[in-house]
């Protein structure tokens, strides 16, 4: 249970911010989520569903196939034993003779005649009788052929007769020129001596005993010999002595009626069934061709099959809806949670940007202040003192410390600009203006690295009413990600534009090391970073974040190893401004 809880988690773990994104692109996580929640979901769901229709296949399986198996065991049993019955009385009939009239008695022509008029309105289906004595010469004969004085005693029936008492053939033709079997019995005499009492019978009883069963029409039932010779015609397998087309059984498995499963060509599924005479070794065979077996567990099986697929389906829909609300409930809050995050973050940054912009403004203002004081007291003095020596040259030296202490001024004002963003501040702002008010805090910076800035402002460009602290933000961040994107010497164009009567354009290019093309889709989502060291994946996100609230847009173009064009649009008139109702 452990293992399983700890799998559940590993397969289904939302991940905290920083680790999740620099690992790989949220929405891959997102997918992955949702692809181990199916998996778990849908193998709980569908494995019991599966098992118990597997169960239940085979349980109705081996009902139905019983119910078709026991009528044909109880067909073969009964067959069996009527041939069974069949063969004993023939051969009960012979032995009655044999042990009712001496050799003497027998022998004699006309009571010969009498005893098989007498078997022949019990048995119609005797063809003749003869008796041969010892040396296997048939001395009386009683029938249509002319076989009195036939020696029979080099013939294998006679042989086995000698040794057995009895015998029954197989069946055959001969000189009949019709399927007949015979039948033997020998009857010893008290001086050593013995004789047979031998009859031919008909086969059309026999095969009117087989027909008699009311088979299927694609069913089929004969018998056959130990070798495979069809003993009774069959419907589909040959007629009468033509071999046995298929396996021969084995005979000592079959001590009762036996079938069997089994494919026969085209791989079509047969039942066969077998049951061996005790009288003599004649193997009854039954067969049940394909298009009758088992009807109704085919139904059954198509109702089964049917069922079990729209109930997966139903549940795989089901789970898939369930799954994908559920991940995309999930992946709403983590947005939110991050979206938190970075507010409270970008919070903290300002708030230190701002004490720190306090602190710098109180340290240096009041020192200035102080300076700006003597030097105007300085002025004064020189300025009332026409005789005072080098009068011009220190009154320019005045100037200078005064131009040195406005500059010192508009730093410090622009760093509190920055620390001051907290909401919407709606000016009317020249662009042009702000972006070298940004691009000011970066001039020591290109001028050491040698970086060509190049600057195209459109003359023509609207001024428009926006918060010019989150601007200088946006532009602030996506001017210093193009320096720091390009080595010493390279290049950084920022170009401004007219997009139409409702927006501006700004676009900042450089000729970088470009974003890998796998990163693109990602480089605006909180906490991706390429900057493993030291970025912290907020940056593009706030900027982003900055220009959808103003009701802009920011797309980005690159190619790895051509450099990066970050555009940002901006409206003339804010999103903020308007849904004040400013409409102009």
């Amino acid at each position: 249970m452990v293992w399983i809880k700890e799998r559940f988690h590993k397969w289904t773990r939302i991940g905290t911010p920083d680790s999740l994104y620099n690992d790989e692109p949220p929405q891959k996580h997102y997918d992955r989520l949702r692809r181990n929640l199916m998996i778990i979901i849908l193998s709980m769901a569908l494995t019991p569903m599966i098992l118990m229709a597997i169960i239940n296949y085979h349980q109705y399986r081996n009902a139905i196939r019983d119910e078709t198996i026991k009528p044909i065991q109880s067909l073969l049993t009964n067959l069996k034993h009527v041939l069974d019955i069949f063969l004993a009385e023939r051969k009960s009939s012979l032995n009655l003779i044999a042990n009712s009239y001496d050799f003497e008695e027998i022998n004699n022509q006309a009571k010969l005649n009498k005893i098989f008029m007498v078997l022949r309105e019990e048995f119609k289906e005797f063809v003749d009788i003869g008796v041969i004595d010892s040396s296997g010469l048939q001395k009386t004969y009683v029938g249509p052929y002319n076989l009195k004085g036939k020696d029979y005693k080099d013939q294998s029936w006679f042989k086995e007769v000698m040794v057995r008492n009895e015998y029954i053939s197989d069946v055959f033709m001969g000189y009949r020129r019709f399927p007949h079997f015979v039948i033997a019995v020998k009857r010893d005499l008290h001086n050593g001596e013995f004789w047979v009492i031998r009859a031919t019978i008909d086969t059309a009883k026999f095969n009117r005993i087989i027909t008699s069963m009311e088979l299927e029409p694609e069913s089929d039932l004969f018998l056959i010999n130990q070798d495979g010779i069809l003993q009774t015609p069959s419907r589909y397998h040959g007629n009468v002595l033509d071999k046995y087309p298929l396996s021969m059984p084995v005979l000592t498995q079959i001590s009762s009626a036996v079938v069997q499963e089994t494919y026969v060509s085209k791989g079509y599924q047969t039942l066969i069934g077998y049951a061996c005479l005790d009288i003599k070794p004649f193997i009854l065979i039954f067969i049940k061709k394909p298009g009758e077996i088992m009807k109704t567990w085919f139904a059954l099986k198509s109702e089964l099959f049917w069922v079990l697929f729209f109930s997966c389906i139903l549940i795989i829909g089901a789970t898939y809806g369930i799954v994908k609300t559920l991940v995309r409930h999930i992946q709403e809050s983590d947005e939110r949670r991050g979206t938190a995050l970075r507010e409270a973050q970008y919070a903290n940054k300002l708030a230190s940007v701002g004490r720190l912009a306090a602190g710098v403004s109180h340290e240096i203002n009041n020192p200035l202040a102080i300076i700006n004081e003597k030097a105007g007291l300085m002025k004064d003095i020189i300025e009332r003192s026409e005789e005072f020596p080098e009068r011009e040259k220190f009154l320019k030296l005045i100037g200078s410390i005064h131009g040195s202490v406005e500059r010192s001024k508009v730093v410090t004002h622009r760093l509190l600009s920055f620390a001051k963003r907290m909401d919407v501040a709606l000016e009317n702002i020249d662009l042009a203006d702000l972006l070298k008010e940004v691009i000011g805090f970066l001039e020591r910076e290109a001028f050491h690295r040698n970086i060509d800035l190049r600057l195209n402002f459109d003359p023509k460009l609207p001024r428009i009413i926006s918060d010019k602290g989150q601007l200088q933000q946006v532009f602030l961040n996506i001017i210093t990600n193009a320096f720091e994107a390009v080595e010493n010497g390279g290049m950084v164009h920022i170009i401004t534009s007219i997009k139409d009567e409702s927006y501006v354009q700004v676009v900042v290019q450089d000729n970088g090391q470009g974003i890998p093309e796998k990163y693109l889709p990602h480089i605006f989502e909180p906490f991706f970073t390429t900057k493993k060291k030291y970025g912290t994946g907020l940056g593009l996100s706030i900027t982003y974040g900055i220009v959808q609230k103003l009701g802009g847009d920011l797309t980005v173009q690159s190619k790895e190893g051509d450099g990066t064009t970050f555009t940002v649009i901006i409206p003339t008139k804010s999103k903020p401004y308007l849904e004040e109702g400013n409409h102009v």
